[in-house]
């Protein structure tokens, strides 16, 4: 996978250290498999510790509560990076709940969220005809929360802050260019809407062109092409021109749903594995939801986060044991025999798994 990380965890310990949070719906069905695989590496790894850790919309229904102050001080002391599954936030408001996966980003410090899109079967020209990451703000835009609710006289009026600010677009146009400088194309293509959110969106687009001139970079990423996308044409050009992109950098709410409409170009959800990172933490955490319509129904396609697990992998260092993890899967692909209803296929999730060990 064309992917490289910045890599913030030496890979010298005894030990690796790996806090598992399930959480909600399928969750619970793919971390377990990633585990699996994490364990089938080897000596590859150190010595594996796993920690399994609650959170979820479960959770709160159950206690209250939906991120328990226990993970969050076991991840900070006790972990060196940790798997997320899924969370199944409702789509109307519940009283005293917030996402915790949200919270994790922001109890950590976790703010890029890295989706790498690749297509296992290339062209007919030989080249992967989509090969690019998007690299997601996490902190920030409408995903801080603060959403009012007024009553007028012409009914019920909702308003929602959206928050952008130089530091984070700043840190998050740094990542993006550090991905880039380490990947064959070396392009960062910015995603915006400036030309309607001037305030906001200009802000994030001119802190992100501006990072190649910091004083302290000193002409570090003079080789990476830096080009600029309106949202909504980025959505179109992604599908009918996938090649095109190489390194996409963008606010939260757009790095969301452009990494889940590269999804549809490579088959499905259920392939396309992110890291939320920082500079001194990194969580694995597959890009689909929770899935209710099939939980419970063993059909889950674990791929991604088994993907999820080898990013992770790959940003602490460990980059022998995420190739293995990397060619395995799509030797899986390729071979077709094994794949989750999701592609087509009529295997279990268990089945895939094994098809993935095996390979290993």
């Amino acid at each position: 996978m064309a992917f490289r990380s910045l890599g913030t965890v030496a890979a010298a310990t005894k030990s690796l250290r790996i806090g598992l949070i399930p959480a909600d719906g399928i969750g619970r069905e793919v971390i377990p498999a990633a585990r699996r695989v994490l364990e089938a590496l080897g000596s590859d790894l150190p010595k594996l510790e796993f920690h399994d850790l609650l959170a979820g919309f479960d959770l709160f229904t159950r206690t209250g509560t939906a991120l328990p102050s226990e993970t969050i001080h076991v991840l900070k002391e006790e972990c060196d990076a940790a798997l997320f599954g899924a969370v199944s936030s409702p789509s109307r408001k519940v009283a005293g709940y917030s996402s915790p996966i949200v919270a994790l980003r922001k109890e950590l410090d976790l703010y890029a969220n890295i989706r790498p899109v690749v297509a296992v079967s290339p062209n007919p020209e030989g080249k992967p005809s989509v090969d690019l990451v998007v690299v997601r703000e996490n902190t920030e835009c409408l995903y801080v929360k603060q959403e009012t609710m007024t009553q007028t006289d012409s009914g019920r009026e909702a308003r929602a802050t959206r928050l952008i600010t130089e530091r984070a677009s700043r840190r998050i146009g740094r990542m993006a260019f550090e991905l880039a400088l380490a990947r064959p194309r070396k392009k960062v293509t910015i995603i915006h809407k400036s030309n309607v959110l001037s305030v906001t969106d200009g802000l994030f687009r001119e802190t992100v062109r501006a990072v190649p001139t910091l004083p302290e970079i000193s002409g570090r990423f003079d080789s990476v092409t830096i080009a600029e996308q309106i949202v909504d044409s980025a959505v179109y050009r992604l599908f009918r021109e996938p090649e095109i992109y190489d390194v996409m950098v963008a606010p939260n709410l757009y790095g969301d749903i452009l990494s889940d409409a590269a999804a549809a170009l490579v088959g499905s959800l259920g392939l396309v594995p992110s890291v939320n990172a920082g500079d001194s933490f990194v969580m694995g955490e597959p890009v689909h939801g929770s899935a209710p319509d099939i939980e419970g129904q063993r059909i889950a396609n674990p791929l991604a986060a088994i993907r999820s697990a080898a990013l992770m992998l790959r940003h602490l260092k460990y980059e022998d044991a995420a190739n293995r993890i990397d060619t395995a899967v799509d030797h899986v692909i390729r071979d077709g025999r094994v794949l989750t209803p999701d592609l087509g296929g009529k295997s279990k999730t268990d089945e895939v798994v094994e098809a993935v060990l095996r390979r290993l």
